[in-house]
């Protein structure tokens, strides 16, 4: 039985539907007729406008972003999809914050709603540490079909592993 690492905790039922639709190579066609527009935001400049849009949307009072680029190393790294983290430095008496926001590669060829998704993520934890339900609550207020998003990006990257070579052992 083959392993569905990003779909961890999910019913047994849809866990099987999942194979079946990778065996009969139909999932990477059912995703590509759901979500069909691609995006623009190829480099880290457009990334950043990007993000900093969504932001001023939904979260003006948040403080500022420093950086917002896309990782080449995050998937590696845990399966980590996103990134963010406040950096603290001294500058002369003065403790300065500087928030970053990183998202991995992967996203620079995603179908648009997936980037989406993962960015309203990231930003929910500039307010949220914690996946809670004032976070999800969040997620949802900036993106109201998040978790149906959440779901079919999980789908998408399963897809996307069971096209990949499997390493010979040893």
């Amino acid at each position: 039985m083959q392993p569905l690492k990003y779909l961890g905790g999910y019913p047994p039922q849809v866990l099987e539907q999942v194979r079946e639709l990778i065996a009969q190579d139909r999932l990477g066609a059912l995703l590509s007729a759901k979500y069909r527009e691609a995006h623009a935001v190829r480099n880290d400049g457009q990334l950043y406008a990007y993000v900093q849009a969504l932001k001023e949307r939904h979260m003006r009072k948040a403080a500022p972003l420093g950086k917002v680029l896309y990782d080449g190393r995050l998937q590696v790294l845990g399966h980590t999809l996103g990134t963010h983290t406040t950096i603290s430095r001294v500058q002369g008496s003065r403790l300065k914050a500087s928030r970053e926001i990183r998202i991995a590669s992967v996203f620079r060829d995603a179908p648009a709603a997936f980037l989406r998704m993962i960015v309203v993520h990231e930003l929910a934890h500039m307010k949220e540490a914690e996946h809670n339900r004032a976070f999800y609550q969040l997620c949802t207020h900036m993106e109201p079909d998040y978790h149906q998003l959440e779901f079919d990006l999980r789908l998408y990257l399963t897809w996307l592993e069971s096209r990949s070579p499997v390493p010979a052992p040893g």
